[in-house]
């Protein structure tokens, strides 16, 4: 009986012609807009500004992703540098390689670097997008897939994930193994879910909810990284980044205790952002504003309702008392009012008429014919 395993993608770029759309890439930036997305919505939340958060992210994605492949490099040199190997494919991020620890480093130094700029706390910020950018982390690890990358061991479960690729040395890998691409994504959501969870139910503060996020990371990337068959330098039996998981989950577990007793709670939300109290003012600006064009409006109606009525007013006292134009049938023409003579005066057309008319009957007695 055939297991339906999780099956190798058809290919991993598309090809717009002369533009390859690498779905590595894609994943990328899918994830960067979550987090962006989320930590908006979580900054505002907070008292915060709408766009501060994109703001910031314009310094924290470049210098991340720069740190997350110097990362990669650094530890995994021996693929870009040494004999028979080309130094340039160290520039091809496209094919994959971002080591998350250097991304958040040096991400975080891109965030500092937006924080001062906008009178931003750096804690605050990065309680705020702790659960993006393990979100971020969820999705973009679906980059590996389409790269059939950091695969894990084989296996005969059923989720296995089947592998058919030549490796750059010439070497083909055919066969299952565990989809550790597929098991750290879904543990990034977990993770996401935690944070916010948490950060609900004690008000995380000061850096706190995203020492919870580092933590909890460093837990299930211990996990899968234990079963990665990748190369990697190892140490002591533990791969490096196994070394490095547990290392920053002691700091940051060391970092949530030590905050939570100096500084329980969260910050005042009338103190982290700025810009957000010149959106109030303009809110409030704008308000005031559109009352005052309302009650301007209200006035004039009000106003122009008055004016009407004493129109109308005076239209009727003037019909009291025998001052207006008398009604007319139509067709007619108003007869007119003569002083002290309640009568009409008569129309002098037809005298005028009477008087031509015995004129020429005179006339035509002279000259009959």
């Amino acid at each position: 009986m055939d297991i339906a395993y999780i099956p190798s993608p058809s290919r991993g770029v598309l090809h717009l012609g002369p533009i390859p759309l690498r779905a590595y890439a894609f994943c990328i930036i899918l994830g960067v807009v979550a987090a962006v997305w989320l930590g908006s919505k979580r900054w505002v939340a907070r008292g915060g500004a709408k766009h501060t958060v994109g703001d910031i992210a314009v310094w924290a994605v470049p210098f991340g992703l720069v740190g997350g492949r110097l990362y990669h490099v650094i530890t995994d040199h021996q693929l870009y540098f040494g004999e028979g190997k080309n130094p340039w494919n160290a520039f091809k991020i496209w094919e994959g390689g971002l080591g998350i620890w250097g991304a958040v480093a040096l991400g975080a130094v891109g965030a500092w670097i937006g924080c001062r700029r906008r009178g931003v706390p750096l804690p605050a910020y990065a309680d705020a997008i702790a659960p993006g950018i393990a979100l971020a982390q969820a999705l973009g690890r679906w980059g590996n897939y389409f790269n059939q990358e950091l695969y894990g061991r084989a296996t005969t479960l059923p989720w296995g994930l089947e592998i058919h690729k030549t490796l750059p040395d010439g070497e083909v890998v055919n066969g299952v193994f565990h989809p550790t691409f597929l098991y750290e994504s879904i543990w990034d959501v977990a993770v996401a879910l935690l944070v916010i969870w948490a950060d609900r139910r004690w008000k995380l503060g000061h850096g706190r909810a995203f020492a919870l996020y580092v933590a909890a990371y460093t837990v299930g990337r211990f996990w899968t990284e234990w079963l990665r068959i990748d190369e990697a330098h190892v140490y002591f039996g533990l791969r490096l980044n196994d070394w490095t998981s547990i290392v920053v989950f002691i700091g940051a577990v060391a970092y949530l205790v030590i905050v939570g007793k100096k500084r329980p709670g969260r910050e005042d939300p009338a103190s982290i952002d700025p810009a957000a109290h010149a959106e109030a003012e303009a809110a409030g600006e704008k308000a005031a504003g559109d009352r005052a064009a309302d009650e301007k409006a209200v006035a004039g109606t009000a106003l122009a309702g008055k004016a009407a009525a004493a129109k109308a007013k005076a239209k009727a006292k003037a019909r009291a008392k025998g001052e207006g134009p008398s009604e007319t049938v139509a067709g007619d023409k108003p007869s007119r009012i003569v002083d002290g003579d309640g009568g009409a005066e008569a129309d002098p057309q037809p005298a005028v008429a009477a008087s031509t008319a015995a004129e020429k009957t005179g006339k035509d007695a002279e000259n009959p014919i």
